[in-house]
Protein backbone atom coordinates (compact mmCIF):
# COMPACT_ATOMS: atom_id res chain seq x y z
CA UNK A 1 0.00 0.00 0.00
CA UNK A 2 1.24 3.51 -0.85
CA UNK A 3 2.65 5.35 2.15
CA UNK A 4 1.22 8.80 2.89
CA UNK A 5 1.12 11.61 5.37
CA UNK A 6 -2.47 11.76 6.60
CA UNK A 7 -4.27 14.72 8.18
CA UNK A 8 -7.61 14.50 9.95
CA UNK A 9 -9.90 17.51 9.51
CA UNK A 10 -13.41 18.51 10.53
CA UNK A 11 -13.57 22.14 9.38
CA UNK A 12 -12.43 23.62 12.71
CA UNK A 13 -9.55 26.15 12.80
CA UNK A 14 -7.26 23.67 14.53
CA UNK A 15 -7.82 20.89 12.01
CA UNK A 16 -7.39 23.28 9.08
CA UNK A 17 -4.09 24.41 10.59
CA UNK A 18 -2.98 20.80 10.81
CA UNK A 19 -3.91 20.06 7.21
CA UNK A 20 -3.30 23.19 5.23
CA UNK A 21 -2.19 26.20 7.23
CA UNK A 22 -3.26 28.68 9.86
CA UNK A 23 -5.96 31.38 9.75
CA UNK A 24 -6.49 34.06 8.63
CA UNK A 25 -4.87 32.79 5.42
CA UNK A 26 -5.40 29.02 5.71
CA UNK A 27 -3.62 28.22 2.44
CA UNK A 28 -1.00 30.96 2.60
CA UNK A 29 1.56 28.84 4.47
CA UNK A 30 2.44 25.17 4.54
CA UNK A 31 0.39 23.49 7.18
CA UNK A 32 2.09 20.91 9.33
CA UNK A 33 0.85 17.94 7.29
CA UNK A 34 1.74 19.58 3.98
CA UNK A 35 5.22 20.43 5.25
CA UNK A 36 5.68 16.91 6.55
CA UNK A 37 4.62 15.46 3.19
CA UNK A 38 7.09 17.72 1.41
CA UNK A 39 9.93 16.78 3.78
CA UNK A 40 9.23 13.07 3.34
CA UNK A 41 8.48 13.17 -0.38
CA UNK A 42 5.10 11.50 0.18
CA UNK A 43 1.52 12.12 -0.96
CA UNK A 44 -0.80 13.94 1.43
CA UNK A 45 -4.17 12.39 2.26
CA UNK A 46 -6.88 14.57 3.81
CA UNK A 47 -9.43 12.60 5.86
CA UNK A 48 -12.69 14.17 7.00
CA UNK A 49 -14.64 12.14 9.56
CA UNK A 50 -18.38 12.82 9.71
CA UNK A 51 -19.83 11.83 13.06
CA UNK A 52 -23.45 10.64 12.70
CA UNK A 53 -26.00 12.95 14.26
CA UNK A 54 -28.95 11.33 16.11
CA UNK A 55 -32.30 11.68 14.43
CA UNK A 56 -34.35 14.52 16.01
CA UNK A 57 -37.68 13.70 17.65
CA UNK A 58 -40.57 13.60 15.22
CA UNK A 59 -42.09 16.71 16.78
CA UNK A 60 -38.97 18.76 16.05
CA UNK A 61 -38.41 19.87 12.48
CA UNK A 62 -34.73 19.90 11.41
CA UNK A 63 -33.21 23.31 10.83
CA UNK A 64 -31.63 22.22 7.54
CA UNK A 65 -32.41 19.47 5.08
CA UNK A 66 -30.25 16.37 4.50
CA UNK A 67 -29.05 17.72 1.15
CA UNK A 68 -27.72 20.87 2.84
CA UNK A 69 -25.90 18.85 5.48
CA UNK A 70 -24.40 16.55 2.84
CA UNK A 71 -23.29 19.47 0.66
CA UNK A 72 -21.67 21.18 3.64
CA UNK A 73 -19.79 18.11 4.84
CA UNK A 74 -18.58 17.22 1.34
CA UNK A 75 -17.37 20.78 0.89
CA UNK A 76 -14.83 20.57 3.75
CA UNK A 77 -12.41 17.98 2.31
CA UNK A 78 -13.04 19.11 -1.28
CA UNK A 79 -12.05 22.72 -0.58
CA UNK A 80 -9.03 21.64 1.45
CA UNK A 81 -7.76 19.41 -1.35
CA UNK A 82 -8.47 21.96 -4.07
CA UNK A 83 -6.73 24.71 -2.11
CA UNK A 84 -3.61 22.65 -1.58
CA UNK A 85 -3.47 21.52 -5.20
CA UNK A 86 -3.84 25.10 -6.40
CA UNK A 87 -1.17 26.60 -4.17
CA UNK A 88 1.25 23.67 -4.04
CA UNK A 89 1.10 21.87 -7.38
CA UNK A 90 4.14 19.74 -6.56
CA UNK A 91 2.28 17.87 -3.82
CA UNK A 92 0.06 14.88 -4.61
CA UNK A 93 -3.09 15.55 -2.54
CA UNK A 94 -6.17 13.36 -2.19
CA UNK A 95 -9.21 13.53 0.05
CA UNK A 96 -11.47 10.98 1.70
CA UNK A 97 -14.60 11.16 3.80
CA UNK A 98 -15.33 8.62 6.51
CA UNK A 99 -18.27 8.18 8.85
CA UNK A 100 -18.11 7.24 12.50
CA UNK A 101 -16.53 8.37 15.75
CA UNK A 102 -13.36 10.35 14.90
CA UNK A 103 -11.34 8.88 17.77
CA UNK A 104 -11.94 5.38 16.44
CA UNK A 105 -12.04 6.06 12.70
CA UNK A 106 -8.96 8.25 12.22
CA UNK A 107 -6.36 5.60 13.19
CA UNK A 108 -8.06 3.18 10.78
CA UNK A 109 -8.35 5.78 8.01
CA UNK A 110 -4.64 6.58 8.33
CA UNK A 111 -3.89 2.99 7.29
CA UNK A 112 -0.19 2.62 6.45
CA UNK A 113 0.55 6.34 6.73
CA UNK A 114 3.97 7.30 8.06
CA UNK A 115 2.47 10.12 10.15
CA UNK A 116 -1.03 11.16 11.22
CA UNK A 117 -1.42 14.90 11.85
CA UNK A 118 -4.18 16.33 14.04
CA UNK A 119 -5.09 19.86 15.11
CA UNK A 120 -5.54 21.07 18.65
CA UNK A 121 -6.69 24.37 20.02
CA UNK A 122 -3.91 26.63 21.26
CA UNK A 123 -4.17 28.26 24.68
CA UNK A 124 -3.01 31.67 23.52
CA UNK A 125 -0.92 33.55 26.07
CA UNK A 126 -0.91 30.55 28.40
CA UNK A 127 0.93 28.44 25.85
CA UNK A 128 0.45 24.79 25.13
CA UNK A 129 -2.51 22.85 23.80
CA UNK A 130 -6.07 22.12 24.69
CA UNK A 131 -6.15 18.46 23.67
CA UNK A 132 -9.71 17.20 23.49
CA UNK A 133 -11.04 13.72 23.99
CA UNK A 134 -10.81 12.88 20.28
CA UNK A 135 -7.13 13.81 20.08
CA UNK A 136 -6.26 11.91 23.25
CA UNK A 137 -8.17 8.85 22.06
CA UNK A 138 -6.39 8.85 18.70
CA UNK A 139 -3.00 9.26 20.36
CA UNK A 140 -3.75 6.40 22.77
CA UNK A 141 -4.95 3.98 20.09
CA UNK A 142 -2.93 4.81 16.97
CA UNK A 143 -0.19 2.41 15.96
CA UNK A 144 1.67 5.11 14.02
CA UNK A 145 3.24 8.45 15.01
CA UNK A 146 0.67 11.17 15.69
CA UNK A 147 1.61 14.85 15.48
CA UNK A 148 -0.49 17.44 17.35
CA UNK A 149 -0.35 20.99 15.97
CA UNK A 150 -1.96 24.16 17.33
CA UNK A 151 -4.64 25.97 15.35
CA UNK A 152 -2.69 29.14 14.69
CA UNK A 153 0.75 27.69 14.01
CA UNK A 154 2.54 29.31 11.09
CA UNK A 155 5.32 27.79 9.02
CA UNK A 156 7.72 30.46 10.30
CA UNK A 157 7.15 29.29 13.89
CA UNK A 158 9.33 26.25 13.17
CA UNK A 159 12.29 28.39 12.13
CA UNK A 160 14.93 30.48 13.85
CA UNK A 161 14.36 34.26 13.98
CA UNK A 162 15.87 36.33 11.20
CA UNK A 163 18.43 39.10 11.94
CA UNK A 164 15.56 41.40 12.91
CA UNK A 165 14.37 38.89 15.50
CA UNK A 166 11.31 37.80 13.50
CA UNK A 167 10.66 34.08 12.77
CA UNK A 168 10.99 33.44 9.05
CA UNK A 169 10.52 30.37 6.86
CA UNK A 170 13.70 31.47 5.05
CA UNK A 171 15.89 30.79 8.11
CA UNK A 172 17.06 27.36 9.39
CA UNK A 173 14.71 25.13 11.35
CA UNK A 174 14.71 25.28 15.13
CA UNK A 175 16.07 22.13 16.83
CA UNK A 176 14.04 18.96 17.19
CA UNK A 177 13.63 17.96 20.85
CA UNK A 178 13.49 14.33 22.00
CA UNK A 179 12.47 13.18 25.46
CA UNK A 180 14.47 10.05 26.36
CA UNK A 181 14.22 7.64 29.28
CA UNK A 182 17.64 5.98 29.53
CA UNK A 183 16.18 3.06 31.48
CA UNK A 184 14.01 2.16 28.46
CA UNK A 185 15.51 3.79 25.34
CA UNK A 186 13.17 2.30 22.72
CA UNK A 187 14.25 2.61 19.10
CA UNK A 188 11.03 3.94 17.53
CA UNK A 189 10.88 7.47 19.03
CA UNK A 190 14.68 7.84 18.87
CA UNK A 191 14.81 7.00 15.16
CA UNK A 192 11.79 9.22 14.44
CA UNK A 193 13.51 12.17 16.15
CA UNK A 194 16.88 11.66 14.42
CA UNK A 195 15.12 11.32 11.05
CA UNK A 196 13.06 14.47 11.70
CA UNK A 197 16.21 16.44 12.53
CA UNK A 198 18.01 15.09 9.46
CA UNK A 199 15.15 16.02 7.13
CA UNK A 200 15.08 19.53 8.58
CA UNK A 201 18.88 19.89 8.50
CA UNK A 202 18.82 20.93 12.13
CA UNK A 203 20.20 19.71 15.44
CA UNK A 204 18.63 17.23 17.85
CA UNK A 205 18.27 18.29 21.48
CA UNK A 206 17.87 15.15 23.63
CA UNK A 207 16.41 15.82 27.07
CA UNK A 208 16.65 13.31 29.91
CA UNK A 209 15.13 14.26 33.26
CA UNK A 210 16.03 12.19 36.30
CA UNK A 211 15.50 11.84 40.02
CA UNK A 212 17.71 9.82 42.37
CA UNK A 213 16.59 6.31 43.33
CA UNK A 214 14.41 6.22 46.47
CA UNK A 215 17.23 4.84 48.61
CA UNK A 216 19.38 7.88 47.68
CA UNK A 217 16.69 10.53 47.76
CA UNK A 218 17.03 11.64 51.36
CA UNK A 219 20.80 12.01 51.19
CA UNK A 220 21.19 13.70 47.83
CA UNK A 221 20.26 17.33 48.72
CA UNK A 222 22.73 17.44 51.60
CA UNK A 223 25.52 15.50 49.91
CA UNK A 224 26.89 17.40 46.89
CA UNK A 225 29.39 14.63 46.11
CA UNK A 226 26.61 12.05 45.90
CA UNK A 227 24.52 14.32 43.70
CA UNK A 228 27.48 14.93 41.39
CA UNK A 229 28.17 11.20 41.12
CA UNK A 230 24.54 10.47 40.24
CA UNK A 231 24.46 13.29 37.69
CA UNK A 232 27.63 11.97 36.04
CA UNK A 233 26.17 8.45 35.92
CA UNK A 234 22.95 9.69 34.31
CA UNK A 235 24.87 11.75 31.76
CA UNK A 236 27.04 8.77 30.83
CA UNK A 237 23.95 6.57 30.43
CA UNK A 238 22.44 9.16 28.06
CA UNK A 239 25.66 9.31 26.02
CA UNK A 240 25.74 5.51 25.71
CA UNK A 241 22.08 5.31 24.68
CA UNK A 242 22.68 7.82 21.88
CA UNK A 243 26.00 6.46 20.62
CA UNK A 244 24.64 3.93 18.04
CA UNK A 245 22.15 6.49 16.72
CA UNK A 246 24.82 9.13 16.24
CA UNK A 247 26.75 6.56 14.22
CA UNK A 248 23.63 5.85 12.12
CA UNK A 249 22.89 9.57 11.62
CA UNK A 250 26.39 11.14 11.49
CA UNK A 251 25.10 14.35 9.88
CA UNK A 252 22.81 15.18 12.82
CA UNK A 253 24.34 17.37 15.50
CA UNK A 254 23.25 16.10 18.93
CA UNK A 255 23.00 18.05 22.16
CA UNK A 256 22.62 15.61 25.06
CA UNK A 257 20.98 17.29 28.04
CA UNK A 258 20.71 15.29 31.28
CA UNK A 259 18.82 17.28 33.91
CA UNK A 260 18.00 16.70 37.56
CA UNK A 261 14.26 17.14 37.96
CA UNK A 262 10.93 16.47 36.28
CA UNK A 263 11.24 15.08 32.71
CA UNK A 264 7.94 16.71 31.75
CA UNK A 265 8.97 20.15 32.99
CA UNK A 266 12.33 19.87 31.23
CA UNK A 267 10.67 18.94 27.93
CA UNK A 268 8.09 21.73 28.16
CA UNK A 269 10.90 24.23 28.77
CA UNK A 270 12.93 22.89 25.82
CA UNK A 271 9.85 23.07 23.58
CA UNK A 272 9.90 26.87 23.70
CA UNK A 273 12.69 26.97 21.11
CA UNK A 274 11.88 23.74 19.21
CA UNK A 275 10.40 23.04 15.79
CA UNK A 276 9.07 19.68 17.01
CA UNK A 277 9.00 17.74 20.28
CA UNK A 278 9.15 13.93 20.07
CA UNK A 279 7.93 11.73 22.92
CA UNK A 280 7.16 8.03 23.17
CA UNK A 281 4.06 6.09 24.20
CA UNK A 282 4.14 2.47 25.26
CA UNK A 283 1.79 0.51 23.00
CA UNK A 284 0.92 -2.10 25.60
CA UNK A 285 -2.58 -2.14 27.05
CA UNK A 286 -3.35 -1.98 30.76
CA UNK A 287 -6.39 -3.33 32.56
CA UNK A 288 -8.19 -0.07 31.76
CA UNK A 289 -7.14 -0.07 28.10
CA UNK A 290 -4.47 1.98 26.29
CA UNK A 291 -2.85 4.82 28.18
CA UNK A 292 -0.58 7.69 27.20
CA UNK A 293 1.74 8.04 30.18
CA UNK A 294 2.04 11.01 32.53
CA UNK A 295 5.10 12.62 30.88
CA UNK A 296 3.64 12.44 27.37
CA UNK A 297 0.26 13.62 28.67
CA UNK A 298 1.87 16.66 30.34
CA UNK A 299 3.92 17.52 27.24
CA UNK A 300 0.83 17.27 25.03
CA UNK A 301 -1.01 19.80 27.16
CA UNK A 302 1.78 22.26 27.90
CA UNK A 303 4.36 22.26 25.09
CA UNK A 304 4.26 25.32 22.82
CA UNK A 305 5.73 23.45 19.83
CA UNK A 306 4.07 20.69 17.78
CA UNK A 307 4.32 17.32 19.55
CA UNK A 308 4.92 13.95 17.86
CA UNK A 309 3.82 10.93 19.91
CA UNK A 310 5.53 7.75 18.69
CA UNK A 311 4.20 4.37 19.89
CA UNK A 312 6.72 1.71 20.82
CA UNK A 313 6.87 -1.73 22.40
Amino acid sequence: MLRTVTAGIDGSPESRAAAVGAPPTPFGQWGRAAREAKLRGLPLKIVHVLEPVPEPPAAQAPLVGPETVRDWTEKIPRESVEGLRLRHPGVDVTGEQWSGRPGEVLPEAAGDAEVLVLGSRGLGGLGGFLVGSVGLRVVAHAELPVVLVRAYEQAADEHEPDPAGVPSAATPFRPVVLGLDTDRPDAAPIEFAFDAARRRATSLHVVHGWFPPPYYAYGTPVDPALHEALARSESEALTEALRPWQQKFPDVEVVADSRYGSPAESLVEAARTASLVVVGRRARRGVLGPHIGHVTHAVLHHATAPVAVVPHG
